[in-house]
């Protein structure tokens, strides 16, 4: 009975008790009861073995520790420290650009088969064609001249054999061109290709096939199984077909023979690449035309033609130009069928809008009117008529309607008429009588605006007429802001500042030299100064006795010793007729090419912030820069009764910008040179026009050049009157006349002056 309360008591601890003593047992067993050394790479650990050296107590009990006897001498082991040598970092390359780094090509490239008597006829007129459509173009050919035509990149292979041409033209594609673009169009220069529809056909592909697409062609004799492109229509190469193609290209050229280069690249293709020549693809149709002789463009109907991508064969370069103009007047109406079907679609949207129609803005696509945030935003309507403008540039209520104004007028008038005998055709037929009144306006978010009341003739179908009134409007929208690529060019550039002196010009040169070295000597301007003495030749004789320039000289020196650092240089020319173009012949051949120089007036103030305008504003072989000053009015008129101030604002009651002046200018010896060159022919015929030319007309007329000429602020020159030489050409001569007259004061300022005038004469 005991035994049995006992053992029912044990039975809930039994376990633990079980399993307590069995982990006891367990542990005791995993245990090594004989000490050995630690073993760290081979070799016995010194640092955890400290009592084994003849101080051994025999069996180590687990979890023991190992005591060191007082009496026994202890030194501690010193390891050094070795850092770890950590590998050079190697240096992360980055692509220039993003598109090489994430691997983005280019769309499409086009290369023109042409040849050395093609180049220069239709080689220049599918370059004039397409090259302004597509981003790059290359033109192979077997030979060439001497002279590539401008603007062309063309590549020679150095061989006529048209086998020959089209392997070293698909090898070249593979050395220079296969890893930056997704497709390759290859064409003859006797054929024209819509550029545009080339580029939205390539914009649809897929990049990963291996497709041959042009005009499909069973090969000559039927003797070989499949079909390769046309090359007079032209055909597209995917990059994945070349590359796959690449290994084998060498194979092509040792065993296929072929007369045509097309075949030949066919059977290259079908052999190595099992690839076919389609006209479809996705949905995808590659059309083409076959031109017939002497066909007129714009008299064929065939709606083939019409959607046609590439058109064959062209036998000149103006039946080129024929094709391009009809092709796109073709692109230029779709154009407008999408605009207005948009139009319409933004109307009808507009219906349901919140504001209803008042949410579409006139002309629909167009920006909104400019809204003024006070009165003095509000934009000024000018009235004209057919004759005359009622806002004048010159402050005059009245002026005749000339020049480009002219033009826009009637273009707008013109137009006008147009739209409104499209809207009412073929019921009534409008003509113009007259303008009545018409407006106009720049608003600087949509371009300008115009308001017609014409009188019209309306003509119905029964032959009666009447006469109404009709008031239109219309806009001439903003185009395109388009970014113009200019050359880099730098504030670094050494300016040479040519100053023309005369002897009546002697008075002004000592203001010239202290406002010149007060901005710039004391500044370090990084600018060269040169006076240009001009002798007459009675002049000239007298210079040993008596010098009319012994006073400017000596100020150069006095300045020189006053500035160390600086050098002013003088050259002496002796002439009867004072003339820019004689003064720059001379100078120009003491300069380098390089060389940039700034022609200026003993009254102009320069100054560091023009000299940098003017480094930037003239660029070599591209744009010469003539500013236009800023000049005082005559103090006795502007200031009339009044003291003047000792400094003058840019303001419009002290002076003008004279528009008329074409003194100063910026340009490169080298620009001058060729210019110059291009000018010899005419000099050889009249020798005077060396005389009656300026160097602004030079320029004009003889340079390719960008002539850049623009207000310049910072560019001051007070007043003076300034003798015209009748002996330049009419042009030149009037304009100095007009500079005078305008330099006088303004409308109002001569009006208050002569109603002064009046009024004393009066009393």
């Amino acid at each position: 009975m005991r035994f049995a309360m006992f053992i029912s008591l044990l039975r809930p601890i039994g376990p633990v008790i079980i399993g307590v003593s069995l982990g006891f047992t367990l542990s005791l067993l995993s245990v090594s009861w004989v000490e050995e050394p630690c073993v760290l790479d081979g070799k016995a650990s010194e640092e955890i073995r400290l009592a084994q050296d003849g101080n051994s107590k025999g069996a180590r009990r687990p979890n023991s520790i190992s005591t060191v006897d007082a009496e026994e001498d202890f030194e501690p082991r010193i390891v050094p420290y070795k850092p770890v040598q950590q590998s050079q970092t190697k240096q992360l390359f980055r692509a220039k650009y993003i598109s090489t780094e994430l691997g983005i090509r280019e769309r499409l490239f086009v290369g023109i088969l042409t040849s050395k008597s093609t180049i220069n006829t239709l080689g220049v007129a599918v370059n004039r064609t397409i090259s302004h459509h597509l981003d790059t173009v290359v033109f192979f050919t077997g030979m060439r001249n001497r002279k590539v035509p401008h603007g062309m990149f063309v590549v020679t292979h150095g061989d006529e054999r048209l086998i020959w041409n089209i392997f070293q033209t698909i090898k070249y594609i593979l050395e220079h061109y296969v890893h930056e673009y997704d497709w390759f169009y290859l064409a003859q220069d006797d054929t024209y290709t819509e550029a545009d529809r080339i580029k939205q056909l390539v914009a649809h592909l897929s990049i990963d096939r291996e497709l041959y697409m042009g005009s499909p062609e069973e090969f000559i004799g039927g003797e070989m199984e499949g079909r390769y492109c046309y090359g007079g229509f032209g055909y597209l190469l995917s990059r994945t077909l070349l590359l796959r193609l690449k290994p084998f290209l060498e194979n092509c050229r040792n065993d296929i023979l072929s007369a045509r280069p097309d075949e030949w690249l066919g059977r290259c293709i079908i052999d190595y690449a099992n690839t076919n020549c389609v006209d479809e693809h996705e949905g995808l149709h590659y059309f083409h035309y076959e031109m017939g002789k002497n066909s007129d463009p714009s008299k064929v109907e065939n709606v083939q033609f019409k959607n046609a991508l590439t058109v064959h064969p062209v036998s000149d370069p103006e039946q080129m130009y024929r094709l391009h103009k009809h092709f796109t007047e073709i692109e230029l109406q779709r154009t407008y069928d999408e605009i207005e079907k948009l139009q319409a679609e933004i109307k009808n949207v507009s219906k349901v809008a919140f504001d209803g129609n008042r949410s579409a803005q006139w002309p629909i696509g167009i920006n909104p009117t400019f809204e003024p945030k006070s009165r003095f935003e509000v934009l000024r309507w000018d009235y004209f008529t057919e004759e005359q403008v009622y806002s004048c540039i010159d402050g005059s209520p009245k002026c005749e309607l000339r020049g480009i104004d002219r033009l826009d007028v009637a273009d707008v008038i013109e137009i006008a008429m147009g739209e409104l005998n499209k809207k009412y055709k073929p019921v009534l037929h409008l003509k113009k009588q007259q303008l009545i009144n018409g407006y106009r306006r720049f608003d600087p978010t949509r371009g300008m605006e115009y308001t017609l009341d014409l009188q019209l003739e309306v003509v119905n179908q029964k032959g009666r007429s009447r006469s109404i009134t009709k008031r239109v409007h219309l806009v001439r929208p903003l185009s395109r802001i388009e970014i113009i690529p200019m050359p880099y060019v730098t504030e670094a550039t050494r300016v040479h500042i040519i100053l023309p002196l005369t002897f009546q010009e002697r008075g002004a040169v000592n203001h010239f030299l202290e406002v010149f070295a007060t901005n710039l000597f004391e500044t370090s301007e990084n600018a060269i100064l040169t006076l240009l003495f001009i002798y007459d030749p009675f002049e000239a004789q007298q210079v040993n006795q008596n010098d009319i320039f012994t006073d400017v000289k000596v100020q150069i020196n006095a300045y020189e010793r006053k500035y160390p650092a600086v050098k002013i240089l003088w050259i002496s020319v002796k002439t009867e007729t004072p003339s820019q173009i004689k003064f720059m012949d001379i100078i120009s051949k003491k300069h380098p090419v390089d060389t940039l120089f700034f022609i200026t007036n003993v009254n102009t103030n320069v100054n560091s912030e023009f000299l940098n305008r003017c480094r930037m504003n003239s660029i070599n072989n591209w744009q010469v820069f003539f500013p236009i000053h800023f000049q005082d009015y005559n103090p006795d008129i502007a200031f009339h009764n009044q003291e003047p101030p000792p400094t003058l604002d840019l303001v419009k009651d002290a002076g003008h910008f004279d528009r008329n002046s074409f003194e100063e200018a910026c340009f490169y010896n080298s620009d001058y040179m060729v210019t110059r060159t291009r000018m010899a022919s005419d000099v050889q015929e009249n020798e005077e026009i060396v005389e009656t030319l300026d160097i602004y007309d030079m320029f004009v007329k003889y340079s390719n050049l960008h002539v850049f000429r623009a207000v310049e602020p910072a560019l001051h020159q007070k007043y003076r009157y300034q003798a015209c030489n009748p002996q330049l050409s009419e042009d030149i001569y009037h304009r100095c006349v007009q500079s005078n007259l305008d330099g006088l004061g303004s409308r109002s300022q001569l009006a208050m002056l002569l109603f002064e005038q009046e009024q004393g004469n009066s009393t």
